[in-house]
């Protein structure tokens, strides 16, 4: 679905998208039954909670709030079970973050497309994901609420990830034998200093304006870690964990369009959103951020239109057979390009990519995905993670 969507937004004729969907339909999985006296006891609070966490109900999470939305609209079943505060809706809204982003990028696309069935999904992928992220969520909230009360500013995104890169013992705690790299890394061996971190990245005002230049910092900062993590003189790769962080920063301006979202709720999503990128980039053990990479960068083919470097960019990857990775990649760098674009005229540190350096991450992005190796690299701050790619031609050294 998500890459149907998205090829959609791109503007795939109707043949291209049922190309993709007969290619990519194999690995679905049938619904489970339907267990109906779960769905009743899911309406009593206590009862809920008895069911989070485990694969089996996803079917029945999802016929219940199937019926919560027909029964109240999906823009107030979201505020009620992720945003209302109470401890349902503070679990759930951790559970939106698990499983690298998922169920929050399926949110992204029900809000965007206006899909109940599809809101009806997250919520129910949410429901059955776990809680792990907990304490790293609400210690960094708590945190950070105890800085702004002593009256110190946040810093920048790209200035904490300068810090996290250079602190040895951060760096430490992710080993490659991990089975995830956040759960049992950083908060099993450094949870003191990630939440240090973490603590620092704040939203000062809950003002549109803030909060849409925050947005922009957001985007900027997790594009330019995920471009700049290359390894010379290996090919070009983007790591698939911060591929994940990058494609869900796409709906943060859809969610900012929401008039049922009040700000105070739109600037948690995007503190929890920055900070989960913050300690993505540390679990793949801090790697170095080589902006000189995207600067010098040649595309393999150059654009034949140099005032439409995306037409073409979208156009191969429209065709490309794929499993919807690399075309909500490409359309989540176009988005970013353009939404941060007034920010970077600032001059700010904050935007660290800036102009052309979007278009040439674009063209990076797609002649990686047709490379030969692996369409994407795994945990790049790592040796290991590039043992199997080969070094680049010496031509484009």
């Amino acid at each position: 679905m998500h890459h149907l969507l998205t090829i959609y937004a791109l503007g795939a004729d109707p043949a291209t998208i049922q190309k993709h969907y007969v290619n990519n339909k194999t690995y679905q999985r049938p619904p489970l039954p339907t267990e109906e006296k779960v769905v009743q006891e899911m309406h009593d609070p206590t009862k809920f909670k008895t069911f989070l966490g485990q694969e089996k109900h996803f079917r029945n999470y999802l016929v219940f709030f199937q019926s919560e939305i027909d029964a109240k609209g999906w823009p107030a079943v979201i505020n009620e079970y992720c945003f209302a505060r109470d401890d349902r809706a503070e679990d759930m809204l951790v559970r939106l973050f698990m499983g690298f982003l998922h169920p929050l990028i399926h949110l992204g696309f029900g809000v965007e497309f206006k899909q109940p069935a599809i809101i009806a999904e997250a919520l129910a992928q949410a429901a059955v994901h776990g809680d792990w992220m907990k304490g790293m969520f609400f210690e960094a909230e708590k945190a950070a609420t105890a800085r702004k009360e002593k009256g110190e500013k946040p810093k920048s995104l790209v200035n904490l990830l300068d810090e996290i890169h250079d602190d040895q013992m951060l760096r430490a705690a992710p080993h490659w034998n991990d089975p995830n790299k956040i759960r049992d890394g950083i908060l099993k061996r450094a949870p003191e200093r990630m939440i240090h971190y973490l603590s620092q990245f704040w939203v000062e005002s809950t003002s549109e304006r803030e909060l849409e230049r925050k947005t922009a910092e957001m985007i900027n900062a997790t594009v330019y870690y995920t471009a700049g993590a290359q390894r010379p003189p290996k090919i070009v790769k983007f790591d698939f964990y911060f591929m994940h962080c990058v494609n869900c920063s796409i709906f943060f301006s859809t969610f900012l369009r929401q008039d049922w979202l009040e700000l105070k709720d739109k600037a948690r999503l995007l503190e929890w959103k920055a900070r989960t990128d913050l300690a993505m980039y540390a679990s793949r053990k801090c790697p170095d951020v080589l902006l000189g990479e995207v600067v010098k960068y040649n595309p393999k083919v150059p654009p034949k239109d140099k005032n439409k470097p995306w037409a073409e960019i979208f156009e191969r990857v429209k065709r490309k057979d794929d499993d919807g990775h690399s075309a909500k990649f490409l359309r989540a760098l176009a988005h970013g390009k353009d939404f941060c674009q007034k920010y970077e005229l600032i001059g700010s540190d904050e935007f660290r990519l800036k102009g052309d350096m979007w278009d040439k991450v674009g063209h990076m992005a797609i002649d990686s995905v047709e490379d030969s190796g692996a369409t994407w690299a795994r945990s790049v701050g790592f040796d290991e993670a590039w043992r199997d790619f080969t070094d680049r031609p010496m031509a484009v050294l």
